[in-house]
């Protein structure tokens, strides 16, 4: 039988992200600084100095995402933070025109990033991550988490484009819709 656990990423965790980041899709070259960076930053560097922000970021006093085993195997990974440390949400035009909490609101998170190994799809992991990613939240007193999942019943995104997570297991979690400000996007909220 197949155990799912899952621990906040620290800083002795470094290699349990790599091995998930380098797993499949776009994790290797983003390194889950896509959030965390503006534009110009992003357009700017590299895949090391990518990974040498995540690296500090692991090494600081918030945790800035979980990872999730399988049989102890290191297979999956969400960014969940708040809303503000992550800040490419305040010049996104889904957050700007879909949210409705204040965009320098200290006490909201967002889940921004999941990458899940290609060989542990499809197995519940993002089920499971999501879940930690609440109650990481919740134990550093986030009022409101917020997500910006796509909704496949409405496209068909590529495995890539799916980074943000699907909306279907926000709505399992207890999420709520709190508007669609594109056709296959939607911006979701978890009172806590």
């Amino acid at each position: 039988m197949t155990t799912i656990t899952t621990q906040t990423a620290m800083r002795g965790r470094w290699d349990d992200v790599q091995a998930v980041l380098c797993g499949g899709g776009d994790g290797r070259s983003c390194q889950c600084a896509w959030p965390v960076m503006s534009a110009s930053q992003w357009r700017t560097t590299g895949v090391s100095e990518r990974a040498d922000a995540l690296r500090n970021e692991l090494s600081g006093p918030l945790a800035p995402g979980v990872l999730a085993y399988v049989d102890e195997t290191p297979a999956g990974w969400v960014r969940v933070g708040p809303r503000t440390a992550q800040q490419r949400l305040s010049r996104s035009r889904i957050v700007r025109q879909g949210s409705g909490e204040p965009i320098d609101a200290p006490d909201v998170w967002a889940v921004t990033c999941f990458s899940i190994r290609k060989e542990y799809r499809h197995q519940g992991l993002s089920a499971a991550l999501l879940d930690a990613a609440v109650e990481h939240a919740r134990r550093h007193n986030a009022r409101v988490l917020e997500a910006y999942p796509v909704d496949t019943a409405l496209s068909s995104p590529s495995n890539n484009s799916l980074f943000v997570g699907v909306l279907t297991t926000f709505l399992r979690a207890g999420f709520q819709i709190v508007s669609r400000p594109t056709p296959s996007r939607a911006v979701v909220s978890l009172a806590l």
